[in-house]
Protein backbone atom coordinates (compact mmCIF):
# COMPACT_ATOMS: atom_id res chain seq x y z
CA UNK A 1 0.00 0.00 0.00
CA UNK A 2 1.27 3.74 -1.05
CA UNK A 3 2.34 6.01 1.60
CA UNK A 4 0.43 9.06 1.11
CA UNK A 5 2.10 12.43 3.41
CA UNK A 6 -0.20 15.28 3.94
CA UNK A 7 2.08 17.25 5.56
CA UNK A 8 5.43 19.53 4.59
CA UNK A 9 8.49 17.83 3.75
CA UNK A 10 10.56 17.08 6.77
CA UNK A 11 12.76 19.55 8.38
CA UNK A 12 15.86 17.47 7.37
CA UNK A 13 15.55 18.40 3.60
CA UNK A 14 15.33 21.81 4.51
CA UNK A 15 18.13 21.62 6.52
CA UNK A 16 20.23 19.40 4.06
CA UNK A 17 21.44 20.37 0.43
CA UNK A 18 18.40 19.15 -1.70
CA UNK A 19 16.98 20.75 -4.03
CA UNK A 20 13.19 21.81 -4.50
CA UNK A 21 10.98 23.52 -5.68
CA UNK A 22 7.70 23.21 -4.73
CA UNK A 23 4.35 24.01 -6.85
CA UNK A 24 3.02 27.68 -6.72
CA UNK A 25 -0.66 28.40 -6.42
CA UNK A 26 -2.61 28.75 -9.48
CA UNK A 27 -3.01 32.58 -10.50
CA UNK A 28 -6.52 31.73 -12.14
CA UNK A 29 -8.20 29.01 -9.83
CA UNK A 30 -9.46 25.76 -11.57
CA UNK A 31 -13.46 25.37 -11.88
CA UNK A 32 -14.58 23.73 -8.28
CA UNK A 33 -11.61 25.78 -6.17
CA UNK A 34 -12.13 28.57 -4.24
CA UNK A 35 -10.13 30.84 -1.87
CA UNK A 36 -11.76 32.79 1.38
CA UNK A 37 -10.97 36.19 2.10
CA UNK A 38 -8.69 36.56 4.86
CA UNK A 39 -7.77 39.46 7.06
CA UNK A 40 -4.87 39.30 10.12
CA UNK A 41 -3.89 41.00 13.04
CA UNK A 42 0.31 41.12 13.20
CA UNK A 43 0.77 38.35 16.39
CA UNK A 44 1.36 40.16 19.56
CA UNK A 45 2.33 38.40 22.92
CA UNK A 46 0.08 38.34 26.16
CA UNK A 47 1.48 36.59 29.89
CA UNK A 48 -1.30 34.98 32.07
CA UNK A 49 -1.37 32.58 34.83
CA UNK A 50 -1.94 28.88 33.68
CA UNK A 51 -3.36 26.26 36.09
CA UNK A 52 -0.54 24.37 38.23
CA UNK A 53 1.87 27.05 37.55
CA UNK A 54 3.22 29.83 40.00
CA UNK A 55 4.53 31.99 36.74
CA UNK A 56 2.69 33.34 34.33
CA UNK A 57 3.64 31.74 30.81
CA UNK A 58 4.01 33.89 27.32
CA UNK A 59 1.61 33.25 24.47
CA UNK A 60 1.48 34.44 20.72
CA UNK A 61 -1.76 34.96 18.77
CA UNK A 62 -3.20 36.47 16.33
CA UNK A 63 -6.77 37.40 15.01
CA UNK A 64 -7.93 36.70 11.34
CA UNK A 65 -11.06 37.21 9.88
CA UNK A 66 -12.26 35.27 7.22
CA UNK A 67 -14.85 35.51 4.99
CA UNK A 68 -17.12 33.16 2.81
CA UNK A 69 -17.36 34.90 -0.35
CA UNK A 70 -17.97 31.97 -2.71
CA UNK A 71 -21.30 30.87 -3.86
CA UNK A 72 -21.68 27.87 -1.21
CA UNK A 73 -20.82 27.15 2.36
CA UNK A 74 -17.79 25.39 3.26
CA UNK A 75 -15.86 23.25 4.92
CA UNK A 76 -13.41 24.39 7.27
CA UNK A 77 -10.15 22.14 8.57
CA UNK A 78 -7.46 24.92 9.67
CA UNK A 79 -4.30 23.83 10.49
CA UNK A 80 -1.83 27.14 11.93
CA UNK A 81 2.02 26.29 12.28
CA UNK A 82 4.77 28.79 13.51
CA UNK A 83 7.74 27.54 12.28
CA UNK A 84 11.12 29.55 13.39
CA UNK A 85 14.39 29.76 11.47
CA UNK A 86 15.58 27.82 14.50
CA UNK A 87 13.28 24.88 13.13
CA UNK A 88 11.52 24.57 16.03
CA UNK A 89 7.74 23.97 15.34
CA UNK A 90 4.66 25.15 16.79
CA UNK A 91 1.38 23.84 15.99
CA UNK A 92 -1.55 26.12 17.35
CA UNK A 93 -3.26 25.55 20.25
CA UNK A 94 -1.06 23.07 21.34
CA UNK A 95 -0.77 23.48 25.00
CA UNK A 96 -3.02 26.29 24.78
CA UNK A 97 -6.02 26.07 27.25
CA UNK A 98 -9.40 28.00 27.08
CA UNK A 99 -8.28 30.46 29.89
CA UNK A 100 -5.74 31.81 27.41
CA UNK A 101 -8.04 32.27 24.87
CA UNK A 102 -10.42 34.04 27.18
CA UNK A 103 -7.73 36.29 28.50
CA UNK A 104 -7.45 37.63 24.49
CA UNK A 105 -10.93 37.82 24.30
CA UNK A 106 -11.13 40.47 26.95
CA UNK A 107 -8.40 42.67 25.58
CA UNK A 108 -10.26 42.53 22.67
CA UNK A 109 -13.56 42.38 23.34
CA UNK A 110 -14.70 46.00 22.02
CA UNK A 111 -12.89 45.39 18.70
CA UNK A 112 -14.27 41.68 17.95
CA UNK A 113 -17.25 41.07 20.08
CA UNK A 114 -18.10 37.53 18.81
CA UNK A 115 -14.02 36.72 18.76
CA UNK A 116 -13.88 32.47 18.84
CA UNK A 117 -11.33 30.45 19.50
CA UNK A 118 -9.35 28.21 16.53
CA UNK A 119 -9.68 25.37 18.57
CA UNK A 120 -13.92 25.84 19.12
CA UNK A 121 -14.60 27.04 15.71
CA UNK A 122 -16.84 24.29 13.86
CA UNK A 123 -16.14 23.03 10.50
CA UNK A 124 -18.39 25.02 7.97
CA UNK A 125 -18.07 28.55 7.36
CA UNK A 126 -21.41 30.07 5.74
CA UNK A 127 -21.19 32.68 2.56
CA UNK A 128 -21.64 36.13 2.81
CA UNK A 129 -19.73 38.76 5.20
CA UNK A 130 -22.96 38.74 7.26
CA UNK A 131 -21.28 35.50 8.68
CA UNK A 132 -17.48 36.68 8.87
CA UNK A 133 -15.64 34.65 11.66
CA UNK A 134 -13.39 36.33 13.78
CA UNK A 135 -11.06 33.65 14.78
CA UNK A 136 -7.45 33.95 17.63
CA UNK A 137 -5.34 31.44 16.35
CA UNK A 138 -2.79 30.88 19.57
CA UNK A 139 0.86 29.41 19.96
CA UNK A 140 3.04 28.63 23.07
CA UNK A 141 6.29 30.83 23.45
CA UNK A 142 9.05 29.80 20.45
CA UNK A 143 12.30 29.70 20.75
CA UNK A 144 14.32 32.77 22.52
CA UNK A 145 16.92 32.29 19.99
CA UNK A 146 15.26 32.83 17.15
CA UNK A 147 15.50 35.82 15.02
CA UNK A 148 12.64 35.42 12.55
CA UNK A 149 9.49 33.28 12.08
CA UNK A 150 7.43 32.25 9.72
CA UNK A 151 3.28 31.55 10.05
CA UNK A 152 1.56 29.37 7.68
CA UNK A 153 -1.97 28.87 8.10
CA UNK A 154 -3.63 26.02 5.95
CA UNK A 155 -7.77 25.68 5.32
CA UNK A 156 -8.83 28.90 3.89
CA UNK A 157 -8.86 27.53 0.49
CA UNK A 158 -9.33 24.09 -1.19
CA UNK A 159 -6.48 24.32 -3.68
CA UNK A 160 -3.99 21.20 -3.57
CA UNK A 161 -1.67 19.51 -5.34
CA UNK A 162 -0.13 16.00 -5.63
CA UNK A 163 3.76 15.53 -5.95
CA UNK A 164 6.37 13.48 -5.13
CA UNK A 165 8.91 13.47 -2.53
CA UNK A 166 12.52 14.62 -4.01
CA UNK A 167 13.93 11.63 -2.19
CA UNK A 168 11.98 9.22 -0.04
CA UNK A 169 10.47 6.34 -2.25
CA UNK A 170 8.33 3.47 -1.67
CA UNK A 171 9.83 -0.45 -1.64
CA UNK A 172 8.77 -1.08 -5.36
CA UNK A 173 11.47 2.71 -6.23
CA UNK A 174 8.44 4.76 -7.04
CA UNK A 175 8.59 8.57 -5.18
CA UNK A 176 6.52 8.55 -2.63
CA UNK A 177 3.14 10.93 -3.14
CA UNK A 178 3.25 14.60 -1.23
CA UNK A 179 0.07 16.00 -0.70
CA UNK A 180 0.27 19.87 -0.42
CA UNK A 181 -2.52 22.41 0.61
CA UNK A 182 -2.65 25.99 -0.75
CA UNK A 183 -1.35 28.07 2.78
CA UNK A 184 -1.01 31.62 3.55
CA UNK A 185 2.37 32.04 4.86
CA UNK A 186 3.23 35.37 6.80
CA UNK A 187 6.77 36.28 7.70
CA UNK A 188 8.46 38.65 10.44
CA UNK A 189 11.98 39.23 11.75
CA UNK A 190 12.67 39.19 15.52
CA UNK A 191 13.58 42.47 17.26
CA UNK A 192 14.55 43.37 20.75
CA UNK A 193 16.58 46.27 21.94
CA UNK A 194 16.31 45.32 25.62
CA UNK A 195 17.17 41.60 25.01
CA UNK A 196 14.38 40.62 27.13
CA UNK A 197 11.26 38.94 26.23
CA UNK A 198 8.91 40.84 27.25
CA UNK A 199 10.29 43.67 24.21
CA UNK A 200 10.63 41.62 21.68
CA UNK A 201 9.12 42.88 18.48
CA UNK A 202 7.84 41.43 15.17
CA UNK A 203 8.75 43.24 11.95
CA UNK A 204 6.58 41.96 9.31
CA UNK A 205 8.08 41.68 6.17
CA UNK A 206 5.76 39.90 3.96
CA UNK A 207 2.92 37.39 3.03
CA UNK A 208 2.49 35.26 0.28
CA UNK A 209 0.19 31.89 -0.34
CA UNK A 210 2.18 28.96 -1.33
CA UNK A 211 1.64 25.34 -1.59
CA UNK A 212 2.85 23.80 1.66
Amino acid sequence: MKLFIYRTLPICLIMGSVCFAAPEPAIVPSQGQWTMDVEFTHPQQILLPVRGNIQPERFWYTIVTITNNTADDISFYPKCDLMTDTFQIKSAGTSVGQMIFEGIKKRHQSQYPFIENLEKTGNIIRQDEENAKDIAIIWPDFDAQARSIKIFMTGFSNETVTINHPVLKENDGTPIQVYLRKTLELSYDIESESGTRSDTNLVFKGKRWIMR
